[in-house]
């Protein structure tokens, strides 16, 4: 399968609980169920900075002023709807007042309200049970590396 190049951003939302926000999709293609950060491309003439923010009122109708300009990078490879995606994500942080505050679907395309299966509020502790796959794999390191001074990552957990 032939990889095409996307630039792209995921934001890292943790609750007031500490608790990581990830949007559950299915596949089109095959129906496979994906848990990830909200996020999605950065369209031309953007900044990373901007599309993270962009992004993250579109799928979850937060407000955007909560992203904060301190990305992480992460090299993604991933499959989705029958092609793959290869290049590098920038993860940017963001808390949220509040315990599992809840999203809206109202600024998602129409093939994302179809395509958007969920949403949880996970701990981070629990990222790496989760039973559907998770993208990317490695996220419980991307969140010790952008909230260092969080108990769990100090900790260890």
């Amino acid at each position: 399968m032939e990889p095409t190049y996307r630039p792209a951003v995921r934001v890292i939302c943790l609750d007031a609980a500490e608790r990581v926000l990830l949007l559950r999709w299915r596949d089109p293609y095959d129906g496979a169920l994906l848990w990830e950060p909200p996020g999605g491309g950065v369209e031309s003439g953007e900044t990373p900075f901007d599309a993270a923010r962009r992004e993250l009122a579109e799928e979850t109708g937060f407000d955007p002023a909560g992203v904060v300009d301190a990305p992480v990078p992460v090299e993604r490879d991933v499959r989705w709807n029958g092609r793959r995606f290869v290049g590098p994500e920038d993860f940017f942080p963001a808390r949220l007042a509040g315990q599992r505050p809840a999203l809206t679907r109202a600024g998602l395309l129409p093939d994302e309200q179809v395509n958007l299966d969920s949403y949880a509020w996970v701990a981070v502790t629990e990222l790496d049970s989760l039973s559907d796959r998770l993208e990317p794999p490695r996220l419980r390191t991307v969140v010790a590396t952008l909230f260092p001074a969080s108990a769990w990552a100090e900790r260890g957990d």
